[in-house]
């Protein structure tokens, strides 16, 4: 009898955590999976010991280690990301470890306040470059944010999920890249668009599936679209088309596409409507002069003739793109054949700094706003992106982590526990979508306070203003080399142009803030 009690008593109580799970919406997973969910959460706690003595280290899982989505999602939650008693990076043994170099004395020190997240307001971290403005670009715009979200297609991630990443970017002031996939309800939150197009012109075609420029006017006028980027291939299949399941495809992704149901959307791998630069260039000036806006271009870097070749044509600026989007070979939201995530194109670091300096030696870095993608969600790598000359970075799978994702790498299956990339509807009403886009904007402003607060500790007031020489490669514990020499940068560059500078230290420093030092005492030297 007393057994039975005791199964009954505990049927109860799941019963209980079941209906609480499953009317609940803080936690995506525990409302898919009730009561079971829990069970990962319990693991999580003890994971480091676990790894500790049995499995791995913070450190050693990939794509993002348990550290790196630790530091995503305590600071989309706004608790404490501090970590205690040291690192536990192996600096001393690890070749290519980043270190940043401060200043003894510098203009401004930061405010401590700011750094340590003791207030609410949120950092104000605009781009260094107005996007459009060398170019004429009648919507020519400054980016309120250094910080956006990269291109994620609706129909590789949920519904819930662009809705989150759209309402959140409308709370943190930065820009949401539809990805390749058209531009959907979802998409129309309140946040400020990139429109991307990719080889299909999903959104932008005609029944034959050709591109039609009066769609393209129409979809941009009907939404607060701000720039137009031309996708030229990706980080995780570049010069491979993209692919959406059948099984992803839904009749609103089907609508939305113009494409047909039961059947796998292959993109094709190269663009139509033009197959060299100088054909390229005639048609992003077509668009810019239609629709006003800025009009740019996203790749991955391989062989450099391409880039030479824009270079060399922009040179006479006559025509030209207003931003250029290198997306590192490490980059990783689209599902991919092995081969492609593992070896094809460069890691950002040495695909970037190449495509900079071919733009350098030809004196063109301040007419182009530069944008990092791939790995660059995080504070360390994003600073090495702007030393070597990026002007804003775009970040998507830690948006991801930010809004739930888990790291289960199920992307491709259509099965994504959390509703995140998925078009399951059981799994994505587990995703909120306005809870998660604060998860989103804190995740936001916090990267970009971390930004800003590392900046002004190397004395300058904006990340834009970080150079070459401010970064060192270290070899192990013997030696460092500053990232100038590491990538063969001449004298100035990754450098703003001086007026570049001048305005935005303006913008940054509109009076000289000394309110974060203590006060001189009468006996102090100046």
């Amino acid at each position: 009898m007393k057994a039975k009690s005791l199964i009954g008593a505990a049927v109860v109580g799941l019963a209980g955590v079941a209906a609480r799970d499953l009317t609940q919406k803080k936690r995506a997973l525990s409302r898919n999976f009730p009561v079971i969910a829990h069970a990962r959460y319990a693991l999580e706690k003890v994971g480091p010991e676990l790894r500790q003595y049995i499995v791995t280290s913070n450190d050693q899982e990939r794509p993002f280690s348990r550290d790196q989505r630790t530091w995503v999602y305590a600071s989309s939650k706004k608790e404490n990301n501090y970590v205690g008693f040291g690192t536990d990076n192996d600096i001393e043994h690890t070749e290519g470890y980043v270190i940043v170099k401060h200043r003894t004395f510098a203009p401004s020190a930061p405010s401590t306040a700011v750094a340590h997240g003791h207030h609410d307001d949120d950092v104000p971290l605009p781009g260094a470059k107005v996007l459009g403005a060398p170019r004429g670009r009648t919507h020519a715009f400054r980016p309120a944010s250094v910080v956006n979200v990269s291109a994620m297609s609706f129909g590789s991630l949920s519904g819930n999920a662009i809705e989150a990443i759209n309402r959140g970017v409308a709370l943190a002031g930065s820009l949401h890249n539809t990805g390749e996939g058209g531009l959907s309800d979802h998409h129309r939150n309140g946040g400020d668009l990139i429109l991307q197009i990719g080889t299909a012109y999903f959104g932008c075609r005609d029944e034959q599936g050709r591109f039609d420029l009066a769609r393209l006017k129409d979809l941009v006028q009907s939404s607060p679209v701000r720039a137009i980027e031309v996708k030229l291939s990706q980080g995780a299949k570049p010069g491979l088309g993209g692919l959406l399941p059948a099984a992803k495809i839904t009749e609103e992704i089907s609508r939305i596409r113009g494409i047909p149901m039961n059947e796998d959307c292959v993109s094709p791998s190269r663009h139509a409507e033009f197959d060299d630069v100088d054909s390229m260039l005639d048609w992003v000036e077509r668009i810019a002069q239609e629709t006003g806006l800025p009009v740019g271009i996203k790749s991955a870097v391989g062989e450099m003739g391409f880039w030479e070749d824009l270079a060399q044509q922009m040179s006479g600026r006559t025509r030209g793109v207003d931003f250029i989007t290198v997306d590192g070979g490490e980059g990783g939201t689209g599902a991919a054949p092995l081969v492609f995530t593992d070896t094809v194109a460069l890691p950002f670091r040495v695909g970037f700094s190449r495509v900079y300096s071919t733009f350098a030696r030809a004196g063109l870095t301040d007419d182009v706003a530069f944008i990092g993608s791939g790995k660059l969600g995080l504070p360390d790598n994003a600073l090495v992106a702007f030393a070597l000359g990026a002007d804003m970075v775009n970040v998507a799978r830690e948006a991801m982590l930010s809004i739930g994702c888990i790291q289960s790498q199920k992307c491709h299956t259509d099965h994504c526990p959390t509703g995140v990339a998925t078009q399951n509807p059981w799994l994505v009403r587990g995703l909120d979508p306005t809870l998660k886009s604060v998860r989103l904007a804190n995740y936001l402003q916090t990267l970009r306070r971390d930004l800003l607060k590392v900046s002004e500790a190397c004395g300058v007031p904006h990340p834009g203003l970080i150079d070459a020489e401010a970064v060192e490669i270290l070899d192990g514990n013997r030696t460092g080399t500053p990232l100038r020499e590491v990538y063969g940068y001449e004298k100035g560059w990754g450098a703003l142009g001086p007026d570049l500078a001048r305005d935005i230290t303006a913008i940054m420093w509109p009076e000289r803030d000394l309110d974060t030092e203590a006060p001189e005492s009468a006996t102090a030297t100046t």
